[in-house]
């Protein structure tokens, strides 16, 4: 089984990466197949038919895309949504034409209206006006999802599609302009505590809950919705709805977070809520009853794992240094 994981250096397809890996080095037949994306630009129609024909691989796995927080969806826009949906019809088609039956494509909560009804069910797909500050990344990843139910409305594939909540772990991003809220609030506290600062100021009121899933277990998780049966798969799904939901079910205030990554760090001093920049939707909790009742559960709650991701920033931190 040649499988191609595409995305295999971002945060959910490396731990995709690392988890079919120890299937390798537990004695299953695998062949994993990886490019960069300075190997391979995947937005890049004749690269990646180039690609697909030379390698033909048995399986897809679409991790692949470009993400960010609000700042960054705020600012760049544009790319969002062209390289979302070049990368979308690019690997999706070119998989197809080179007779690829089973993909994956990963997606993302935001694909749901602002003001759906909480938690959020997958048929509340197009039910409503989207988040103005990612609408255009929401769009793309929508079109994702209807790539995939359409080839197998017109072609008979088994392209499956997941919809992850907000993910943290290992590998994150980091970057003070454009990362989500959980690892800018690890490295906002880490550089107070490290700065004797006494003071963390945080976007919004605080009062906006949200769910977070380790990204091991989306690994996980994204691995069992590639093994289903067929029949198992679309019992729960149907030809135009076909996405599944995957979270933990559970959320928290950002105040809540922040309490949290402040403890976990070390931090003293106050927060500071700053009330003049957006809190962006008011909630964002998945209903995961679909994959719960396929059999799949969340394992890493959120304290063990912000402590899990603070570990690897600091020793990625101290991997850095000693390169400089």
């Amino acid at each position: 089984m040649k499988i191609y994981v595409a995305g295999h250096q971002g945060m959910v397809g490396a731990a995709i990466l690392r988890q079919l890996q120890a299937r390798q080095d537990a004695g299953a037949d695998l062949e994993l197949l990886t490019r960069t994306s300075a190997e391979l630009d995947l937005t890049d129609q004749n690269a990646v038919r180039e690609f697909m024909q030379a390698e033909r691989p048995d399986q897809v796995i679409l991790a692949a895309a470009k993400v960010g927080g609000i700042v960054a969806n705020n600012a760049y826009p544009a790319q969002f949504i062209y390289e979302n949906l070049m990368i979308e019809c690019n690997v999706i088609h070119q998989a197809y034409a080179v007779g690829v039956q089973n993909l994956l494509q990963l997606g993302s909560s935001c694909i749901y209206p602002k003001n759906a009804a909480q938690p959020m069910q997958e048929d509340a797909l197009l039910t409503g006006t989207l988040e103005p500050t990612n609408e255009p990344y929401a769009v793309a990843k929508i079109a994702g999802i209807k790539l995939c139910e359409s080839y197998n409305r017109q072609y008979g594939t088994d392209y499956r599609s997941v919809m992850p909540t907000n993910l943290y772990g290992p590998g994150d991003n980091f970057h003070p302009e454009n990362s989500h809220v959980l690892p800018a609030l690890i490295r906002r506290f880490h550089q107070a505590v490290r700065d004797n600062i006494a003071e963390v100021v945080i976007w919004g009121s605080g009062n906006p809950m949200r769910e977070f899933l380790h990204v091991d277990d989306m690994a996980t998780a994204s691995l069992f919705v590639m093994d289903l049966d067929r029949e198992a798969y679309r019992a729960e799904t149907r030809e135009m709805l076909s996405h599944i939901n995957v979270g933990s079910g559970t959320d928290v205030t950002i105040r809540e977070l922040a309490e949290t990554v402040a403890r976990i760090t070390g931090f003293k001093g106050k927060l500071n809520f700053d009330t003049t920049k957006p809190d962006g939707t008011a909630r964002k909790l998945m209903d995961v009853s679909r994959l719960a009742r396929l059999g799949w559960k969340y394992s890493i709650g959120l304290e063990e794992g912000v402590r899990d991701t603070y570990d690897w920033f600091l020793k990625q931190r101290d991997e850095d240094l000693r390169a400089k």
